[in-house]
């Protein structure tokens, strides 16, 4: 449980980083849209060989796609939810839509943290150490989230203690999911580990889909593609390490 917890901890604090960097730190909408696209890249890559790869070697096809498909509705019908409040564009560096509500805003960003922070929790089981490269992947991911949305939150005029407020909060969700995800699932049996992993690599990938690349897309243009590809090369070397 104290592993998942601290590697959960790890994964959320690159959102305060990111978020400091985004509130005082000078970046063009370009500079963060490459970044953007790199740590799509490296989540697409974690998501393929350490979350739906794996499920699939635990329980084979069937559950890995349900688990995929569950995954991807839950986001979505989440993701909508929180759009139709004012949470639309949280992750733009141009700000969220005009009169985005700050309940909103938060539980949009909760709402993309807490897949990632459960497949680091997940990767704990089985006496194995924490999957490196989950971690790594949500690290990296995290600080340009971070910074893109609190760039645009500040720009759309929420206070410094809001934004700072909100990532901590975050970060404290994302321990305790991964802590849980640790204990909750161990010696449970494997089709359910692999549907909850299948179920993690769903919805961040429409997480991604749906928000970080058209952000990364929106504000670098055409590097973004090469961008995400060198992201999901160096995850994936770490995940053959």
């Amino acid at each position: 449980m104290l592993e998942a917890g601290f590697w959960g901890f790890v994964g959320g604090f690159a959102l305060l980083i990111g978020a400091a960097a985004g509130i005082w730190l000078p970046a063009s909408k370009r500079v963060i849209g490459w970044v953007m696209a790199i740590g799509s890249g490296v989540l697409v890559s974690a998501l393929t060989f350490e979350l739906a790869g794996k499920a699939y070697d635990k329980a084979g096809g069937v559950s890995t796609v349900l688990g995929l498909l569950a995954g991807s509705v839950v986001f979505f019908l989440g993701d909508w939810w929180i759009d139709s409040r004012g949470g639309h564009r949280r992750k733009s560096p141009n700000g969220p839509q005009a009169g985005a509500a700050g309940t909103a805003l938060a539980l949009g960003a909760l709402l993309d943290g807490i897949p990632e922070s459960a497949a680091i929790g997940v990767s704990t089981i089985g006496g194995g150490g924490v999957g490196v490269a989950v971690v790594a992947a949500v690290f990296l991911s995290n600080i340009p989230e971070g910074l893109s949305s609190s760039a645009g939150m500040k720009s759309a005029g929420h206070s410094t203690r809001f934004i700072m407020g909100m990532w901590l909060a975050v970060t404290a969700a994302s321990t305790v999911a991964a802590a849980l995800g640790g204990v909750l699932l161990d010696g449970a049996d494997p089709a359910v580990v692999a549907t909850i992993q299948a179920f993690a690599a769903g919805a961040i990938l429409t997480m991604l889909a749906d928000t970080m690349l058209p952000e990364a897309v929106e504000h670098a243009g055409r590097l973004v593609g090469l961008l995400t590809v060198v992201g999901f090369s160096a995850a994936f070397l770490l995940s053959m390490a």
